[in-house]
């Protein structure tokens, strides 16, 4: 498989169509009508709006499934234990499909409602990554595909060209600008060789690092579009996320730790985006305002000793991590006060207070 820009895609992926002091979606939400999602984050998203993922219904519409849609000669069947690679196309490839589909006629539609057809406005499209499919989807042996470097080369290929593909029909349709977010939740599990085998005897090495890079920009400098690297892990690798080709990256901010703010520092510096998971992906226990979810990035960019006005050029506000698991309602009420922290980032950082 050769891997080669679309024609019909943008010359170049700047860089700029990812700005700081915005609002957006991790990708995930609750319900299963794409087309009341997609009017609802469309409404509640007006810098970053994305195309919505809707897992709860079912297989090929999860994040590993859903990328059966987008592979180039490369589709995937279902197991008691989830995903493999299939030899010929059938009902989860073809299921995969239909609801991108019906999600692409969705926001086509809520699109042109909203009036933002063949204006330029800018749309998220989310796929999981080249190492988290590796980690989770099989072999027909049985094994992960991590465990073949050449399956793992096929793979990071097909996606490579499937989501260029995909971004180009998305500008074709809605008349947009894309950026693409790649999720890795299993990046740290697959650098740290903690995956297990078909058996719990069996434990699959370690990635190397240089390795991982090259996997990974094998599919971002294969886009005509801003790629944002995503990861909900627990232990983010953020270092060597910011290693990587990516123009942003996106994380939980809970997750972080005294002995990451070097390698934050240095992604900082690179003047890449960062997009912090600050609004709870639940519901709280207690009602909580914009200025309590604002908090922890104003005193990150202050212990990192960057100006204020950094949350004004490079960082986005996004939830803890996808919404499927909230209430319609919490999921609302989420990106409402995710939008209300972005724009307090870009109007006034300077005024921000913490105790």
């Amino acid at each position: 498989m050769t891997l080669s820009r679309s024609k019909n895609s943008e010359e170049s992926a700047p860089a700029d169509l990812l700005v700081g002091g915005i609002a957006t979606g991790i990708g995930s939400w609750p319900g299963t009508d794409p087309r009341e999602a997609a009017a609802t984050i469309i409404g509640e998203l007006p810098d970053l709006a994305h195309l919505v993922e809707l897992p709860q219904r079912g297989i090929g519409a999860d994040m590993i499934g859903r990328v059966s849609a987008l592979l180039v000669d490369l589709r995937f069947d279902s197991t008691t234990r989830g995903y493999r690679l299939a030899a010929r196309p059938g009902s989860v490839s073809r299921r995969a499909r239909d609801l991108l589909q019906f999600d692409l006629d969705a926001i086509e539609e809520a699109w042109e409602t909203a009036g933002s057809a063949g204006t330029g406005r800018v749309v998220k499209l989310q796929s999981a990554g080249p190492l988290t499919l590796a980690a989770e989807v099989e072999l027909p042996g049985g094994h992960r595909i991590l465990t073949d470097p050449g399956a793992v080369r096929d793979l990071s290929e097909s996606l490579a060209e499937g989501l260029a593909r995909h971004a180009d029909e998305v500008r074709r349709r809605l008349g947009a600008r894309v950026v693409i977010q790649l999720d890795e939740p299993q990046l740290s599990t697959v650098l740290e060789g903690s995956l297990q085998g078909p058996s719990i005897l069996n434990t699959i090495r370690a990635l190397p690092e240089p390795d991982a890079l090259r996997i990974l920009d094998t599919v971002i400098e294969a886009q005509n579009a801003p790629v944002l690297l995503h990861t909900c892990a627990s232990r983010p690798a953020l270092a060597t996320i910011g290693r990587t080709a990516a123009a942003g990256i996106s994380f939980d901010a809970a997750t972080i730790t005294t002995a990451d703010l070097d390698a934050l520092g240095d992604i900082v510096d690179q003047g890449k985006k960062i997009a912090l998971g600050l609004t709870p992906a639940e519901q709280p226990a207690a009602p909580i305002t914009w200025r309590e979810i604002a908090e922890p990035a104003v005193r990150l960019v202050d212990r990192l000793g960057f100006p204020r006005a950094t949350l004004a050029t490079q960082i986005l506000v996004t939830p803890a991590c996808g919404l499927a698991g909230a209430s319609l309602e919490w999921s609302r009420r989420a990106l409402a006060l995710s939008t209300e922290v972005a724009r307090a980032f870009a109007e006034e950082p300077e005024s921000l207070n913490v105790e």
